[in-house]
């Protein structure tokens, strides 16, 4: 009896926090269409950084820029594919390559 009021009471509990799983969901996404007024106060932005900073003027990242502090629109990933031969000789020439493979070989000799 006990067990069914622990499952009773955690799917109740469950559903609840589902439910305002949701709820905050859809709050937060009408929160951000809501336009902010700028706030006058010192204490409130904190010379321009946070929340309402950031709505106000939108900066990029500087990965995004390039040396003129210009906006790249180039991609800035571009890989191309190679067919699995290729990518294995590839990983083994690393392999070789590396420090523990050298130490490895000396020991076996």
């Amino acid at each position: 009896m006990l067990h069914l009021l622990y499952i009773l009471a955690f799917t109740v509990l469950a559903f609840i926090a589902v439910g305002n799983l949701i709820r905050n969901l859809i709050m937060f996404s009408f929160d951000r269409e809501r336009p902010y007024p700028a706030r006058s106060s010192g204490m409130g932005n904190q010379g321009g950084f946070g929340y309402y900073g950031a709505k106000r003027q939108s900066v990029p990242h500087p990965e995004l820029l390039d040396n003129a502090g210009n906006l790249i629109k180039e991609p800035l990933l571009v890989m191309r594919s190679i067919n699995v031969e290729d990518a294995r000789q590839q990983l083994d020439a690393l392999y070789e390559s590396s420090p523990g493979q050298k130490i490895e070989r000396s020991e076996e000799a």
